[in-house]
């Protein structure tokens, strides 16, 4: 049996009775909800229908003992419904799958069977000094604040706290390390040494310095994108993948990372070489194609493709077979902005090379390069003006 109650103007209690406890007490779960749109409420009909929905979603959660009563909610029970109507539908599956691994360490055991209602904001704060005091990265402590705010951020949105308790804390500061980068002569270095690589490997790197491509971007390229005609690479999708899902190719990061490139004629040369290897292989495959629908750029001799791990994996070999002076992976796409500051080109250009929604980020995440720079330009003005006294 289910029923509904009006609390008050725009308030609504709905109902589900589940019969009698052993001791004769009868069983119900409630909900309260209400209508902000006051259009709504003035419509009888309307107003009923909506409410009624409401109490099916309400009723059908509770009988397939989905529904979670408020007041015994702990933070644990809660994150696995958050991932289930949230985490599932909104986050990649690379994201997820971080989001969970730290999720099940510290932040499980620290909050697991505490009520959520009872965890405040002081909590959190000492929870993240804890972190800080540990010596971890500033960027795992920022993962860490990310997640817990997500999480308290929807049970505000769900009606099961009337306010954030995350709100109270200080976001966290994150030590930039896109200074730690190639200069021109390793480049040219580090060109050489890829010489002696699989193709596949050495035109990832390639395109990660000269494109400013992420990892997943990478990946998620297809024949299709490359224009031959044109010298340009266009980034229109990017790869993951989750221990749940197995790969997804998805949208770029940002709809600003949905971005045209354009590519010096040496490297679509290569590129041009490659793909004629890749079909032949796959012509050779024939039935053993297991690529699907897809034709990507890099991939396996059968068409599947890298995850962006394996091209992690790859790296770090070759940097200790070659004992090249490492860097992140990623680090080639700051490598990439790096040379192009040095060499004059104007901040906008390399903001849309990047994917950069907006050239203020560009200008944050480097704008110590772009000082250098500019005083390096500074300095030959001082040539000039030193000639004339």
């Amino acid at each position: 049996m289910a029923s509904i109650q009006r609390r008050g103007e725009n308030s609504f209690r709905l109902i589900v009775e589940l019969g009698y406890d052993t001791k004769g007490k009868r069983i119900r779960r409630t909900k309260t909800i209400k209508v902000n749109d006051p259009a709504l409420l003035k419509r009888k009909k309307g107003l009923k229908e909506f409410l009624n929905k409401e109490l099916m979603k309400f009723q059908i959660e509770v009988e397939s003992g989905e529904y979670i009563s408020p007041e015994k909610m702990v933070f644990s029970d809660f994150v696995k419904e958050w991932k289930r109507k949230y985490g599932k539908k909104h986050l990649s599956g690379n994201t997820l799958d971080t989001y969970e691994y730290l999720l099940n360490g510290k932040i499980i055991e620290t909050f697991g069977d505490m009520r959520l209602d009872d965890i405040k904001t002081l909590h959190l704060v000492n929870y993240l000094d804890d972190l800080e005091k540990a010596n971890l990265s500033s960027a795992t402590i920022m993962y860490h604040y990310r997640i817990l705010n997500d999480i308290f951020k929807r049970s505000v949105e769900w009606k099961l706290l009337k306010e954030n308790p995350m709100d109270g804390v200080a976001r966290p500061k994150v030590v930039n390390k896109n200074g730690d980068v190639y200069n021109e002569e390793e480049i040219n270095k580090l060109f050489d040494l890829l010489k002696d690589e699989p193709v596949h490997w050495r035109l990832a790197v390639k395109l990660a310095i000269i494109a400013g491509l992420r990892r997943g971007e990478l990946l998620g390229l297809q024949w299709e994108d490359v224009d031959f005609n044109s010298n340009t690479i266009s980034v229109n999708h990017s790869l993951a993948r989750s221990k749940e899902y197995g790969f997804v190719l998805k949208d770029p990061k940002t709809k600003y990372s949905r971005r045209t490139v354009s590519i010096p004629g040496s490297i679509m040369d290569e590129l041009k070489k490659y793909q004629a290897i890749k079909y032949k292989e796959k012509e050779t495959l024939d039935d053993f194609w297991e690529g699907g629908d897809f034709d990507f750029v890099f991939s396996k001799l059968n068409g599947e493709p890298y995850t962006p791990k394996a091209i992690t994996r790859w790296w770090k070999r070759f940097i200790e077979r070659t004992k090249f002076r490492f860097v992140r992976f990623h680090d080639l796409r700051h490598t990439s902005a790096t040379v192009l500051i040095n060499r004059g080109v104007h901040a906008k250009i390399i903001s849309s090379r990047l994917g950069h929604a907006d050239i203020r980020t560009t200008m944050n995440i480097y704008g110590h390069a772009m000082k250098v720079a500019d005083e390096g330009a500074a300095e030959k003005f001082d040539d000039i003006l030193n000639k004339h006294g």
